[in-house]
């Protein structure tokens, strides 16, 4: 069974403000911080203490199931022993079906464990789950991407990380971070630290300070290293040597993975374990893409993705001379050139709507958006087209993800079968 958390997060962490005389008040954000809870709290039923905490935490639950049938206007419908029930054997409760039957669930058996900062619709976590780890926290700040992440693992994120303190958040064996990357793009300023978005660095900083997390999965866009001249970068691996992580890094293209999509993406790794350090690389055979495998065929597609007859003469203008082949995307770029690629470019959250036009004609569905994430096909589309086209912008190549986390995977399962002289084996927990 797991270890019980001394600081779990419970409901009164989250007043919207405190008043001056110490009032707490709670509003909307004070409840999808409550759902959060109350979604992390079913994901991680293994708790175990003496009979007060385990008490406390029966109580807490059933608070927060209280909250739930209230918002849902169905308080009424269910007695106190229904509620007692539910926090006692929520699997069983037809109440928290949504919480249970999605794509990924959380493994009912489990050896380790990771939280996911900055989680977006969950790229990076997907692989860890497919090596059964178990999530006991994540933090997402849109609400869209928490819709959608709450779709596919059952899992309400909670908010704003920089107002949760670092001893709320479970123990855990990996930190994984997608940290937001426009403060240091291209199609951003490129502002680094002095845009609130590059401080979120920091934020990891303070998480792994608490924890001394043994593995972290760090990624973020290709600029990240040359910015400020190579300042930025030099800082934030300063701060991971200061705090005693030995570090490798390099820049991944999705190309490399089997994925039509020219993105490029530091991945950054580190090892409390020196000898873990030494044991990882990032060498990887190359996968080759093929556009023709993620592509719709129009006859299947919205008739609303397709360009405007006017829109599709202007490309064929700008692309006359230039070698036409199908399938292909046709990406047009800030300048207003027309390249004609057997791939995309990077998807963008803040692009032009046609951008890109697939056979320069319509724009690419929603579900081939995510196969160029690379995406698996039971991934649920819970919001609409234009969101789904910003999430992927903002998301990350899962099987550039998957690559590294294999890679980290074979360092924790050797340490977990042999142990080393330095780390004691990890302990094997049980959902019950």
């Amino acid at each position: 069974m797991a270890k019980k958390n001394e600081n779990d997060l419970k409901l009164e962490a989250f007043p919207e403000e405190i008043t001056e005389n110490g009032t707490r008040i709670y509003g909307e954000t004070s409840y999808e911080n409550q759902i959060a809870t109350l979604s992390h709290y079913l994901h991680n039923t293994d708790f175990e203490g003496t009979h007060q905490e385990v008490q406390e935490r029966r109580n807490e639950m059933m608070a927060l199931i209280r909250e739930f049938l209230e918002h849902k206007n169905r308080l009424q419908d269910y007695t106190e022993e229904d509620i007692a029930y539910a926090a006692e054997s929520p699997f069983e409760f037809d109440l928290f079906r949504e919480f249970y039957e999605v794509p990924f669930p959380s493994p009912k058996t489990y050896e380790h464990t990771f939280i996911d900062l900055f989680a977006g619709i969950g790229g990076i976590r997907i692989p860890f789950d497919e090596l059964g780890y178990h999530c006991v926290f994540s933090s997402e700040w849109d609400a869209k991407a928490c819709q959608t992440y709450f779709a596919n693992f059952g899992t309400v994120p909670f908010g704003d990380i920089t107002k949760i303190p670092a001893q709320k958040i479970p123990k855990h064996d990996v930190l994984l971070a997608g940290f937001p990357c426009q403060a240091f793009s291209i199609m951003g300023k490129m502002q680094g630290f002095a845009d609130t978005r590059g401080t979120m660095f920091f934020e990891i900083e303070r998480i792994l300070k608490y924890h001394e997390t043994p593995y972290i999965l760090l990624e973020n866009v290709k600029q990240l290293v040359g910015h400020d001249g190579g300042r930025t970068f030099k800082v934030i691996l300063e701060h991971l040597d200061a705090m005693g992580y030995h570090v490798k890094w390099q820049v991944l293209n999705a190309l490399d993975f089997g994925l039509p999509q020219k993105r490029e993406r530091v991945i950054i790794v580190g090892f409390k374990d020196k000898s873990d350090y030494d044991k990882f690389t990032f060498e990887i055979p190359h996968t080759p893409y093929n556009l023709a495998d993620i592509l719709e065929s129009d006859e299947n597609v919205d008739r609303t993705l397709f360009a405007s007859e006017h829109i599709i003469a202007r490309r064929r203008e700008k692309t006359e001379g230039k070698k036409i082949f199908y399938p292909s995307i046709w990406h047009e770029n800030k300048a207003g050139n027309i390249s004609v690629l057997d791939y995309s470019c990077a998807l963008r959250t803040g692009a032009s709507y046609n951008y890109l036009l697939v056979n320069g004609i319509r724009r690419p569905t929603s579900r081939e958006l995510l196969r160029l994430q690379g995406f698996p096909e039971k991934y649920k589309i819970a919001v609409s087209h234009q969101d789904i086209r910003r999430q992927t912008g903002n998301s990350v190549a899962v099987p550039m993800i998957r690559m590294v986390a294999n890679k980290i995977n074979e360092i924790i399962k050797n340490k977990s079968e042999y142990g080393t002289s330095e780390t004691p084996r990890f302990k094997k927990t049980a959902n019950a």
